[in-house]
């Protein structure tokens, strides 16, 4: 199902959900009490977690300029969209190349119902919006061929979604699948949440998580870099989304538990 496509979801209010509460991080609108009251359960373990809502939205931003403007991709499939939080990814892509083909996906109805937020790109370029789960990556490459060329770059974006998805739920699987079906010169962007930093801390939050029905998984520099086999990793590798070349004099705050990288798929 495309943006474009009518339906009707239902939204249920009665459970946290984790793009509402990271919208909730944010300081966005689009959530309910339940997800503001987990938000404030993970704040009072983890004060910094809006913190590293903000310095992950800041990557991929700076990861999404750079590959649109240093790499020449001007085709980008983001997966686990999220509600829409300006800048979009389409916004920073199409500033760059106003020609930018940009595909979301997402499976969560309230992504869905604010789906035209997202479908507003420049007169130039194609912004379009998939309904599909990640964990059906096939799925999801059949309904993006309608916008993007596959013989050609595409950056992949993984942002914030793969800690929702166990290793025996595939996660590791639905990536391999996804960058299998990639042009040689394409990137994958990921950002994924770790507990090498705040060991603590983040065992509290997922056990909050867990407690709210949804499941959180923390990998370790090692695991996350096992998303990147067979790419060329981008300097500097895999680090806190902190450190991801950052503008200035970077976070003086010091990492965040979320990992990110930028990996290039070579010829041949």
């Amino acid at each position: 199902m495309t943006g474009s496509d009518p339906a009707v979801h239902e939204i249920d209010t009665t459970r946290p959900h984790p793009a509402r509460v990271y919208d909730w991080f944010l300081g966005g609108k689009d959530n309910y009490p339940v997800d503001e009251g987990l938000g404030r359960q993970i704040m009072s373990i983890d004060a910094g977690a809006p913190r590293a809502a903000r310095a992950n939205r800041a990557f991929m931003r700076r990861a999404t300029r750079l590959l649109a403007r240093e790499q020449g991709i001007r085709q980008f499939l983001d997966v686990g969209t999220g509600i829409p939080t300006e800048p979009n990814l389409h916004q920073i892509a199409q500033s760059v190349a106003p020609d930018a083909r940009v595909v979301y996906v997402d499976n969560d109805p309230i992504v869905l119902a604010h789906a035209s937020a997202l479908l507003r790109g420049t007169p130039e370029g194609v912004t379009e919006y998939v309904q599909a789960d990640a964990r059906d990556p096939r799925t999801i490459l059949e309904q993006a061929a309608r916008v993007l060329d596959f013989d050609r770059p595409v950056a992949l974006s993984l942002i914030a979604l793969l800690h929702f998805v166990a290793d025996d739920d595939g996660a590791f699987d639905l990536v391999d699948t996804l960058v299998d079906a990639l042009a040689p010169g394409s990137c994958l962007v990921l950002s994924a949440m770790t507990a090498d930093f705040e060991p603590e801390n983040v065992r509290r939050g997922i056990a909050a998580y867990g407690a709210g029905g949804v499941t959180l998984v923390a990998r370790s520099e090692t695991e996350v870099s096992g998303f990147f086999k067979g790419l060329d990793l981008l300097e500097p590798g895999v680090v806190s989304v902190t450190d991801w070349r950052p503008e200035g004099a970077g976070d003086p705050e010091g990492p965040v538990s979320l990992y990110g990288a930028v990996g290039r798929k070579a010829a041949g």
